[in-house]
């Protein structure tokens, strides 16, 4: 996937997000645009920040957790509001909220065929098929030799690797790896910018060579 592609779908799903932001009628929906006003990485980064709070580690969060997230985040929500999305998504009425759950339910919608297609497009990035995309997965995958960056001695071919997967990756804490989840939640960011299955078809096979 060439920078100027990324940075066209960016930019398209910004201005998309910022329009339905205006048109959302539910609490999930105006927080879904409002991290997708932020790019494909907004949703990620949403859970990146949820997760540095779970001191516990069972990924789940209280209403207080909850919310001082969102604060933290920036996100544009009233008390009610996120007391609404918080009791709306704790099913169980056990007054803690499974943040995978919610992290699904805030993904965009999107179609099986979509998925399926993002779902190939990782299993073939995933060389070692360990669920994680790094730097050994794109060696003789990804030609970093071709990259500007790389031909003109800016760049080590290590060093193109970690700019390609900083791509998916969170600025505020970026790892140089891709989980499936990460992949998923980049993409359905994507997804929310294009309207028809067969316009996405086409740009994820260009782009991974499906």
């Amino acid at each position: 996937m060439s920078a100027i592609q990324t940075d066209r779908q960016e930019e398209e799903m910004k201005q998309k997000a910022q329009k339905m932001a205006t048109q959302a009628t539910t609490s999930i929906e105006k927080l879904r645009y409002q991290c997708l006003q932020r790019g494909a990485k907004g949703i990620k980064e949403l859970g990146r920040s949820f997760r540095i709070m779970d001191d516990s580690g069972d990924r789940k969060l209280d209403l207080e957790e909850f919310s001082k997230g969102l604060h933290d985040y920036g996100v544009h929500l009233d008390n009610s509001e996120i007391e609404n999305l918080f009791n709306d998504m704790d099913k169980d009425d056990n007054g803690s909220l499974n943040f995978d759950e919610f992290l699904k339910a805030l993904r965009p919608p999107m179609s099986q065929a979509r998925v399926n297609l993002i779902d190939q497009a990782f299993r073939k990035l995933d060389r070692t098929g360990d669920k994680v995309i790094t730097v050994d997965d794109l060696r003789g995958l990804y030609n970093a030799r071709y990259h500007p960056k790389y031909q003109n001695g800016e760049l080590t071919e290590n060093e193109v690797f970690q700019l390609f997967l900083k791509s998916f990756d969170s600025p505020s804490n970026p790892d140089a790896k891709v989980t499936w989840e990460e992949f998923l939640n980049y993409y359905s960011g994507v997804s929310a910018s294009i309207d028809t299955d067969a316009y996405f078809d086409l740009m994820m096979r260009q782009a991974w060579k499906l």
